[in-house]
């Protein structure tokens, strides 16, 4: 079962990792590296390539989904970094370049902060079957509280916001994205048979927004940015997210656990964001731009 699971991960990776590859490649090339409109969401809606890395993406988290029932969090989580290295090897050799030193330094310290976050959560963590009502109302309302501030800097920096913090708004949004997923699924299981009356009104209102939000950050992003910046974002900082949340809010750390544990895992969670941020500078396609743009501006 364990290897099933296994299986499933790293093949979701594939599909994650090409599927974020053909949306971002359709998406650079119907806005020309600019601000994603949304008359354009809608014409990449018609776009084949578009479609088929939106496809791809799903069956990926589908799988991905589906392993992490079948087998254990510090056994799955750390497979889903491998999209980030294959994203970028597929992406360079798609826009024809060569990955710099720079690249290869950031990619590892993503996945080796990443994967060593989640494998020392895993071993401070406790599930918290029962959540409160005002737990899960915390939640909302700080998701709220996320959902204005990233919305807020979109409408404003609408022309002028980076790769990286349509990323970092993305990856934060979809971490409480996946926490209250969690909780509205208990919920739709409880055996009292309510099924759908026992979510409240409030928890589906936030979940959508947060998608929603979430998705068109991601869009953004590949207007932006390189792919694997935007797979960065999504198996780095979502977990770290997710799972920060359930230590502060719902309380699933363990009573006997040292200082020195949490200590471990911010140094974790500090390498992998400084991965990602290193990752948005320094990515070959980013350099590639910027002397382009330098280029422009001498010509001008």
């Amino acid at each position: 079962m364990v290897w099933f699971a296994v299986l499933l991960a790293v093949l979701g990776a594939f599909c994650l990792a090409f599927g974020a590859q053909r949306q971002g490649s359709a998406v650079k090339a119907d806005t020309g590296g600019l601000a994603l409109s949304t008359h354009g969401l809608l014409r990449l809606a018609r776009n084949p390539r578009w479609v088929f890395g939106f496809l791809l993406l799903c069956v990926g988290m589908a799988m991905n989904a589906v392993a992490l029932v079948m087998a254990p969090l510090t056994v799955v989580q750390p497979i889903g970094a491998i999209a980030l290295v294959i994203t970028t090897v597929v992406n360079t050799k798609d826009q024809g370049l060569s990955m710099n030193r720079a690249t290869v330094v950031a990619i590892s310290a993503c996945v080796t902060g990443s994967a060593l976050f989640v494998v020392l959560a895993v071993n401070v963590t406790q599930e918290n079957h029962n959540v409160s009502s005002s737990d899960e109302l915390t939640i909302v309302l700080l998701l709220a509280l996320a959902v204005g501030l990233f919305g807020t800097l979109a409408l404003v920096f609408k022309h002028r916001m980076s790769a990286f913090v349509y990323i970092l708004g993305a990856g934060v949004l979809f971490g409480f994205v996946a926490v209250l997923t969690r909780i509205i699924g208990r919920h739709l299981l409880d055996p009292n048979g309510q099924f759908l009356l026992n979510v409240p009104w409030y928890s589906a209102v936030a979940i959508i927004a947060a998608g929603v939000l979430g998705s068109w950050f991601v869009q953004n992003a590949y207007s932006g940015g390189p792919p694997d910046l935007v797979i960065a974002g999504l198996t780095v900082i979502d977990p770290i997210v997710g799972i920060a949340i359930g230590i502060v809010i719902l309380g699933e750390l363990r009573p006997d656990v040292q200082p020195v544990m949490a200590i471990a895992m911010g140094t974790a969670a500090s390498l992998a964001i400084v991965g990602v941020i290193a990752l948005s500078r320094h990515h070959p396609e980013v350099t590639k731009r910027k002397k382009d743009a330098r280029k422009a501006a001498g010509r001008s």
